[in-house]
């Protein structure tokens, strides 16, 4: 598969951002995280090391956001990889930045895969999850390294490439591959990227002409709007003010964001979460998702109709 670069050592347990206590979980979930590390300084690394103690400390932070939701329902396997900083990808088309991804960064996502399926799966059923980066890691990895290895698609409950496009060229590029066509079917692709409606004709570095993608809140491939009435549940942090600290992370509280997809844009609309509209500028990074993104709100605004999904394709591929 032409890999980059010497891979990461993942036999050693401290090139795991997460390992399960135990396997009393029927499924297991491998995670990838998003892009973590935003260091525009002239001489911050473009790939950075997994042992940058930056990169180490954003990742551990990030536990409560995303994999968390996938903790006690799987075992969930979470390895540290070489990405890359965000402000290496700045400017770059998507064939340039397709071609960056497979440097190092690949490298260590197939290494991650190759020794989860040999020393950690044992068989069972899994998961594959990410969001932003780490889901374009997935995409590459569905294309290619599972087209390589198209025996363990067949234990393959569902992959959560959420935050980048699938399209149509992606499934052509593996013909094993199928995209979710509702609530329950099993090894399939669940994608979206989330938006308002004023991002309609705005660039946005992760949506690729012709994505493909499912509504979180009625698991339906057409356009059919579902109001915030159906979203039983977000988990947007409520934050404290004048910082970007969150308050609580846990607080329960029904969900505030509606879903319709745009399907010549391929992309979930929200109308309800302007509030929540991606700062990049707060984070020292250009704005490279439009001026009404909600990148960072893609699993956030539709947390618990994710995780109840996530429940019932498990339950359906157990039930098989």
């Amino acid at each position: 598969m032409n890999l980059v670069g010497v891979p990461t050592d993942y036999s050693d347990k401290n090139n795991w951002a997460h390992l399960p206590e135990n396997t009393d979980n029927a499924v297991d979930t491998f995670f990838i995280y998003p892009t973590l590390y935003v260091n525009p300084e002239p001489d911050a690394p473009t790939i950075v090391p997994v042992n940058d103690s930056m990169l180490r400390e954003c990742v551990n932070e990030f536990y409560l956001e995303i994999p968390v939701l996938f903790e006690d329902i799987t075992n969930l396997y979470e390895p540290f990889y070489r990405q890359s900083n965000l402000c290496a990808l700045t400017g770059m088309t998507h064939e340039e930045i397709m071609e960056f991804q497979s440097h190092e960064q690949r490298t260590d996502v197939y290494a991650a895969l190759d020794y989860f399926f040999e020393h950690y799966n044992q068989g069972r059923p899994f998961i594959l999850a990410g969001h932003s980066q780490g889901s374009l890691m997935l995409k590459m990895a569905l294309c290619d390294y599972f087209r390589e290895h198209t025996e363990y698609l067949e234990r393959m409950v569902a992959a959560y490439v959420i935050g980048f496009s699938i399209t149509p060229d992606d499934l052509k590029a593996n013909p094993a591959l199928k995209f979710a066509e509702g609530a329950d079917d099993t090894g399939v692709i669940v994608s979206w990227n989330t938006e308002g409606p004023e991002n309609k004709n705005e660039k946005n570095a992760v949506v690729l002409e012709n994505a493909i993608s499912i509504n979180p809140l009625n698991w339906k491939r057409d356009d059919t709007y579902a109001p915030a009435s159906e979203n039983i549940g977000d988990r947007i942090p409520i934050m404290e003010p004048g910082s970007f600290e969150a308050l609580e992370f846990k607080f329960h509280k029904p969900g505030l964001a509606d879903a319709q997809l745009d399907l010549e844009r391929g992309v979930v609309v929200c109308t309800t979460l302007s509030d929540q509209y991606v700062k990049p500028e707060e984070h020292g990074a250009e704005n490279i998702f439009g001026p009404a993104s909600l990148h960072e709100s893609d699993y956030a605004a539709y947390w618990d109709n994710i995780r109840e999904n996530v429940m019932t394709r498990i339950d359906s591929f157990l039930n098989k």
